[in-house]
């Protein structure tokens, strides 16, 4: 009888976490769709900052990766988007829970201060893949190549205080509320 609810609760707790999960992925989804028409306005990495910080790598990839393969189906199928996304996300996740683990405890302002500062990075970071993924996916010449990194200057740096904006703004109200979901999981 004991063995009988311990696998109970177990199931009941990952179809809860598999139902947070998946309702994450479709506003992640939600919120770049809302956003799309709109160059350099970057939300969804705040969101999901706050996601990974809070609720580590391994949960933070699961969703970064059905993210990448999911906003396939809304935005069209192109395997250069995917393998940046699918990349970009993984990483993401890993360095932000890792983050989150080891600063979890620092004053809020400091731990906020960081946090910005490695969003900001990110952000870069997925610019600079992109510039080396496509290019590459779509055979470019070298000064083709050139272009395309300068072009994607100008979208990058509107897109970097965008992202140092949003989460400032929402990184504390998104830790309260993915501690109390976290808590809320056991």
């Amino acid at each position: 009888m004991n063995n009988e609810k311990k696998t109970k609760k177990s199931i009941l707790r990952s179809a809860k976490e598999c139902a947070y999960i998946a309702t994450f992925v479709a506003l992640m989804i939600a919120l770049q769709f809302a956003f799309s028409a709109v160059a350099g306005l970057e939300l969804v990495t705040a969101l999901f900052m706050g996601y990974a910080f809070v609720m580590g790598a391994v949960r933070g990839a699961v969703v970064g990766t059905c993210f990448s393969l999911l906003r396939q189906l809304v935005f069209g199928f192109f395997p250069n988007v995917l393998a940046l996304y699918l990349l970009y996300y993984n990483l993401f996740a890993l360095g932000v829970g890792l983050l989150g683990k080891a600063v979890g405890t620092w004053h809020l302002q400091w731990k906020t201060l960081l946090v910005i500062l490695v969003a900001c990075i990110f952000t870069a970071v997925f610019t600079l893949l992109d510039d080396v993924i496509s290019p590459l996916w779509f055979g470019y010449t070298a000064e083709m190549t050139k272009a395309y990194f300068f072009a994607s200057l100008a979208v990058m740096v509107p897109q970097i205080v965008c992202v140092a904006i949003s989460t400032a703004l929402l990184f504390i109200p998104l830790e309260k509320t993915f501690v109390y979901l976290k808590t809320r999981l056991k």
